[in-house]
């Protein structure tokens, strides 16, 4: 069994104060390694070294909101892999719709940030998901291989082992609509099977496929409850204790 995920991508939020405090609550729910759940949080870069202090001896992991490709040098406003790693960072997101669609991140520039992290030794959390546009003509899947083939170009079964996706229907971010757990099952079937395909059915089936978009502790149990479903991405639901703890208890409950 697929050792699940549940990731609180905090975006643009919180201060100092409501950051450090917000860690601290989850660093006593998620104080000690469990086999079953594995616990991350992605706070804005200011607030990386002071959550990071707060969240050191507990067990909950540490990741960026995203990534620059280049090695450090003259690239005003960006992080690099090195200063990520160098603040206690584990992970990174790659690929976000909001980074995609608002800063216009493209398929290569996501390559080149996934390949980037992969050397620099940051486990990444790709984010993958079609417009409600795409859903509407039934070219779900087709974006999702479209995603899938641009940020895995050139990428080795062994580069690739350990990379998390995170499928993240678009028209479900920050609406309050959420994918039902069929269509949620059914977009992560398909990125199973198109690594399958890209790799080899083992590579495949050791990948955790986390489901991000409205996700909440009414709907958690039932989303989390899938097959092909390992996890949870979660945005406003992650900002504090009281949302975010009851969706890491059902992570727990269906790995018990």
């Amino acid at each position: 069994m697929r050792r699940f995920l549940v990731a609180g991508n905090w975006k643009m939020n919180t201060v100092r104060q409501s950051a450090t405090a917000l860690s601290g609550e989850l660093a006593a729910v998620a104080a000690t390694d469990e086999p079953g759940v594995e616990v991350l949080v992605c706070p804005p870069y200011p607030y990386l070294l002071p959550v990071g202090d707060v969240l050191r001896g507990s067990a909950v992991r540490l990741g960026a909101q995203d990534v620059y490709f280049e090695s450090p040098g003259a690239f005003t406003g960006e992080v690099a892999v090195e200063m990520l790693r160098d603040v206690g960072c584990q992970y990174v997101l790659i690929g976000h719709s909001e980074r995609r669609a608002i800063l216009g991140e493209t398929d290569a520039v996501i390559n080149r940030k996934v390949r980037a992290a992969i050397v620099g030794g940051l486990t990444v959390v790709l984010c993958v998901g079609e417009q409600l546009s795409e859903r509407q003509a039934g070219e779900t899947e087709a974006v999702l291989d479209r995603q899938m083939e641009g940020a895995f170009a050139g990428i080795s079964d062994s580069e690739a082992s350990g990379i998390v996706i995170a499928y993240e229907p678009v028209w479900a971010i920050g609406t309050g609509v959420t994918a039902s757990p069929e269509q949620a099952e059914s977009a992560h079937e398909h990125l199973r099977k198109w690594l399958a395909r890209r790799y080899h059915p083992n590579f495949s089936d050791k990948t955790r496929i986390l489901y991000g978009g409205s996700v909440k502790p009414d709907n958690a149990l039932a989303l989390l409850g899938q097959p092909n479903v390992d996890g949870a991405l979660v945005g406003g639901a992650s900002l504090k204790a009281a949302t975010f703890v009851p969706i890491i208890e059902a992570a727990r409950k269906l790995s018990g």
